[in-house]
């Protein structure tokens, strides 16, 4: 394949999610507004119509893939099942931190290994999973030690629900935020 025809196959940024309800979204966004109170980073919240759980991040994706990729995901079978909000918790990274909540439910990681497996003659495995929900991407920590020990005394209310499908998104990052979009829904049994 020569330089041009690489140059020329349009590529879309997809993920696999699954979508919250609106008890759990309303739930974090007060947990955003407590922690926003607070001022203890600067960074982005996550908007509360971009909040999902990543089942797998897919990449940078040519066109003629993403018909494949769904015809795969059309044939997984699963049964509606039930998640609850965890605990809180931060990634730190030299670079961009990540705060989030983890979403609990053994389904979430059966699901996510089908999927993984499902796709592995086109994507390669993941390498690292972990059932957490973005929930602000922070820059700077002014100051860790407070910010670590106000994170730890959060308490999360355990809200449930019932997960009934999951999506393929498409991601397009603008200079403004990550705006997705719905490319296919794939619906339990």
């Amino acid at each position: 394949m020569t330089k041009p025809d690489i140059e020329n196959k349009k590529l879309t940024r997809c993920f696999i999610a699954l979508e919250l309800s609106r008890e759990a979204i309303d739930k974090i966004e007060e947990i955003q507004k407590l922690i926003k109170k607070k001022n203890l980073f600067y960074g982005k919240f996550t908007e509360p119509e971009n909040l999902h759980l990543t089942l797998k991040f897919l990449g940078e994706i040519e066109e003629n893939k993403i018909e494949e990729i769904k015809k795969v995901l059309a044939k997984i079978k699963f049964g509606e099942f039930e998640v609850k909000l965890g605990e809180i918790g931060v990634f730190i990274n030299k670079y961009n931190s990540i705060l989030w909540l983890k979403l609990n439910g053994p389904e979430i990681w059966n699901l996510q290994k089908e999927i993984d497996n499902e796709l592995k003659g086109i994507l390669p495995l993941e390498e690292k999973f972990m059932s957490h929900i973005t929930i602000a991407r922070m820059k700077k920590i002014s100051n860790k030690i407070e910010f670590l020990d106000y994170i730890k005394n959060i308490k999360v209310e355990k809200i449930k629900f019932s997960v009934k499908q999951f999506t393929l998104k498409k991601s397009e990052l603008k200079s403004e935020g990550p705006s997705y979009e719905n490319l296919k829904t794939f619906d339990s049994d």
